[in-house]
């Protein structure tokens, strides 16, 4: 049986997610109530069967490394590990350059386990994978890189690094965002786009990024630096996503995956959630998201006084153990443990992280409040912007957001 590694760049700063990711690593920020991002690529690793994965960390990893350290620990009796690794300087005094001179910092960590092929995602995307049938592809067509690709509508490939693909999934060529991308293989309105995952055979890899490393000029990144010259003297194949079968999955859902890279995206990546049938469900037992378990009791929702409209309850929305709906309304909208709404209050359409206090009559929507944040009574939050822009941000498509631990 083929020996298996999986290193996950989790160093990303997240800019884009200011100011969720102020005082976080982007794959630390919390997801659909009770999850990070990064459990999303972790539980693809386990479910699939692979159990020794390293993660390599760098920019602002407490959260993560302490999320890690208590959600992820496998078996040592079997050699089984998620492990964080922060950024060591082995190979001088910078910190990483790109994915790619983070892979060649850390080249100890390939030469210790010796592993036939090694997987290099990135922890930043919500989506279900089962990655063994991409190593079947890649040893199928015995690759020394294989790159996982999504299908897009050919308008939006400009967006997108695109990749040029024969009619046996051999790559021709990679394209960053361009005007004009060429159709995927059977399907002229669709092109393929990369994920930022790749698969590679321990040789292929070990040599791309020496290489790489000793040129001065290069971004030092997999997309730009590695892939777009590999393919041109090695066999680099491209694994069409969207043919990857989930156990438990609706055909609704194949094929989805989110890069949830800026707060409008996030935040309606986790309002879809709460839909009643949901394209990406988080309640398929056959393929769990696996995470940290809490000790906080249930959910509670009490009185029940129509007519004072002092009534708890919650509406199409994810409630998290702990939380306390007490006399307020809840819907459309997804809270992490322990949140309390108190009395008289309406919250929609919101996503609340752990220990936010809504106080009486506060009227919120919209919005996103980050972990440990009170919101004093009678408060009023995303029904006029330009007051909400003078405390807050708030984003293009018009969602508020307050940082963690700001004081009202």
């Amino acid at each position: 049986m083929a020996k298996l590694l999986a290193m996950i760049l989790a160093g990303g700063q997240g800019t884009r997610l200011d100011p969720l990711t102020r005082e976080r690593a982007k794959p630390a920020v919390p997801f659909g109530g009770r999850y990070r991002i990064i459990d999303f690529c972790l539980s693809n690793f386990v479910n699939s069967g692979v159990y020794k994965i390293k993660v390599l960390t760098q920019y602002k990893s407490d959260s993560l490394n302490k999320h890690l350290s208590r959600a992820w620990q496998m078996s040592s009796f079997l050699g089984h590990y998620v492990e964080p690794v922060p950024a060591q300087m082995r190979t001088g005094t910078d910190w990483y350059k790109g994915s790619a001179d983070a892979i060649y910092q850390n080249l100890n960590l390939v030469t210790d386990e010796e592993p036939d092929h090694i997987f290099v995602f990135g922890a930043d995307h919500v989506y279900r994978m089962d990655v063994r049938q991409m190593l079947d592809f890649h040893v199928a067509r015995k690759a020394a890189c294989t790159v996982a690709a999504i299908p897009v509508p050919i308008e939006e490939g400009h967006e997108f690094g695109i990749i040029d693909v024969g009619p046996n999934g051999e790559m021709r060529n990679f394209l960053e965002k361009p005007k004009n991308p060429p159709p995927m293989p059977g399907n002229p309105r669709m092109c393929l786009a990369s994920m930022g995952n790749y698969l590679f055979s321990k040789d292929a890899l070990v040599r791309e990024v020496v290489r790489d490393a000793a040129l001065d000029d290069s971004a030092h990144d997999f997309g730009k630096s590695i892939i777009s010259e590999m393919y041109k003297h090695s066999p680099v194949y491209v694994y069409d996503f969207a043919t990857n079968v989930i156990p438990g999955q609706g055909e609704k859902e194949r094929g989805y995956w989110r890069d949830v890279g800026n707060i409008d995206t996030y935040y309606q990546c986790n309002v879809e959630l709460v839909d009643v049938d949901p394209v990406f469900n988080l309640y398929n037992e056959r393929w769990p998201i696996h995470s940290a378990h809490t000790s906080a009791p249930p959910a509670k929702f009490v009185f029940e006084d129509p007519a004072s409209q002092r009534v708890g309850c919650a509406t199409d929305s994810l409630v998290s153990a702990g939380c306390i709906i007490s006399g307020g309304h809840v819907s459309g909208s997804v809270l992490s443990p322990r949140v309390r709404v108190n009395s008289f209050s309406d919250v929609s359409d919101s996503i609340l992280f752990e220990d936010v206090q809504i106080g009486r009559h506060c009227r919120i929507r919209h919005a996103v409040i980050d972990k440990n944040v009170e919101i004093p009574p009678h408060t009023t939050i995303g029904y006029d912007l330009e007051a909400d822009r003078r405390r807050f941000v708030v984003t293009p498509g018009g969602v508020v957001v307050i940082p963690k631990g700001m004081k009202l």
